[in-house]
């Protein structure tokens, strides 16, 4: 083993050598950890410009096995990583593909393919990915970087950057305690009379938005742009991730028109905002939502849905709530000017989050502020109006079954009384059954005023 680890690094068209005898399955979670240990001090010994994390992940890609991953990083070596530990000043670059690590370039030099492995989060640990393609395909989102031209992009900046100095805080109730949220932001629509409509027709966490603004002109310039990309990134996400190339059941075959922005300014390193699945109540089921990043990089961790083993059969006032994440956590890192695109399947079957960094990249504009819009097509039959009314005659919340233990109900949409989200207000037991058509089109219209 010794002769393994401190033999001299392959040359490029390396003789065949036999694979170095690896533990076998480990019987026990202290024997899974030596191996995963050792495994990555083999590769770091032959690879030690690479840090640990990037060695972690190409290790899961290729099952832990030390001659494969070896290999692949042999062949990209010449390809500079961000994670790639450099001296001097840290800058943000753009990350190689996984794909060249699990699928090295052929040719009579190169080392055989090694069987390509689905690049999946591990529980208990974190998967970085940077590359559009990788992130296209290992979560439910894609994301365009340097979306705007470099002027128009600082322009929009500079704005939002003057209109968050009277950004507020969002105060909620949250398990019985009345907290605030750890960010500050404000909504943006289209005209007056929008703004007077969600001023006293919408209802948000149980209460009226106070702060509703009307569109800046830099917003309301990059909006077209933004509706075209995320159609763009639609259609290309039914072509290629869903089954027979056709949209999802409920999502709506319309032409996403976006109509309303929530801007966010997180300033500094420790604003966040924790773990959450968007309202749908405005938006109804399999919401497309397009989020344009602007000034410091953030990182943008997400994570699927998945259902505790052991869960019994949903309680409808608590079907909401999400189940454990067995699968880990994916960090999708946003860079200055990259528009993501969260897609169909996001909101009823993934949670996501921005958590706190430890230090970050100053911004030449932007400071340590980061400025994130999220543009969204507020449908017209979901309005208020429309939508159940409980006994507390407060507008109802959309919600969706997230629980799961062999039943029907995995999935379900329903209407739930919110005022419990407000402080100083209890909710009622209000609940019903949400139905839509194929196209997400509601289908009952009890107890509606």
């Amino acid at each position: 083993m010794e002769a393994f680890v401190t033999r001299k690094k392959r040359k490029i068209c390396p003789e065949p050598e036999p694979e170095p005898e690896l533990d076998p399955e480990p019987q026990n979670e202290e024997e899974s950890e030596e191996s995963t240990d050792l495994k990555l001090a083999m590769l770091a010994s032959l690879h030690p410009d690479l840090d640990q994390e990037t060695l972690l992940d190409i290790l899961l890609a290729h099952d832990g096995a030390v001659h494969a991953a070896s290999a692949s990083l042999s062949a990209a070596q010449d390809i500079p990583s961000p994670t790639t530990k450099k001296s001097g000043p840290r800058v943000v670059g753009s990350q190689t593909s996984l794909k060249l690590f699990t699928n090295p370039s052929s040719g009579p030099c190169s080392s055989p393919v090694p069987k390509k492995s689905k690049l999946l989060s591990k529980k208990g640990a974190t998967l970085h990915l940077y590359d559009p393609d990788d992130i296209a395909e290992h979560t439910p989102c894609s994301i365009i970087h340097n979306f705007l031209p470099s002027g128009e992009a600082n322009a929009l900046l500079l704005e939002l950057l003057e209109e968050s100095k009277t950004f507020e805080k969002i105060t909620f109730k949250l398990f019985e305690n009345v907290v605030t949220s750890p960010h500050t932001s404000s909504f943006y629509v289209g005209s007056s009379m929008e703004m007077d409509r969600q001023r006293h027709e919408y209802v948000y966490n149980g209460a009226r938005l106070t702060d509703v603004r009307k569109i800046t002109p830099w917003l309301d310039k990059v909006k077209p742009l933004v509706q075209a990309a995320v159609n763009a990134e639609i259609q290309k996400r039914i072509l290629s991730s869903y089954p027979g190339a056709k949209k999802l059941k409920y999502q709506s075959p319309k032409t996403w028109v976006p109509n309303a922005a929530f801007v966010n300014c997180y300033n500094g390193p420790h604003e966040s905002v924790g773990w959450h699945s968007d309202q749908l109540t405005y938006l109804g089921p399999r919401a497309v939502i397009g989020s344009l990043s602007l000034g410091v990089t953030r990182e943008f961790r997400v994570r699927r849905v998945v259902p505790k083993k052991d869960d019994p059969d949903p309680d409808p006032e608590a079907a909401g709530d999400a189940g454990d994440a067995e699968g880990g956590q994916i960090a999708i890192h946003l860079p200055h000017n990259s528009l993501l695109v969260m897609h169909a399947e996001m909101q009823e079957e993934w949670k996501h989050s921005v958590s706190p960094a430890q230090a970050i990249d100053p911004h030449p504009l932007a400071g340590n502020r980061r400025i994130n819009i999220t543009y969204r097509d507020y449908r017209e039959e979901f309005h208020p109006r429309y939508t159940p009314r409980c006994k507390c005659d407060i507008p109802t919340v959309l919600r969706v079954v997230q629980k799961k233990k062999k039943n029907e109900n995995w999935g379900r949409y329903f209407w739930m009384c919110h005022a419990g989200n407000v402080p100083d207000k209890k909710g009622c037991s209000f609940f019903q059954w949400a139905k839509f058509d194929d196209d997400g089109v509601p289908l009952n219209t009890g107890n509606r005023k």
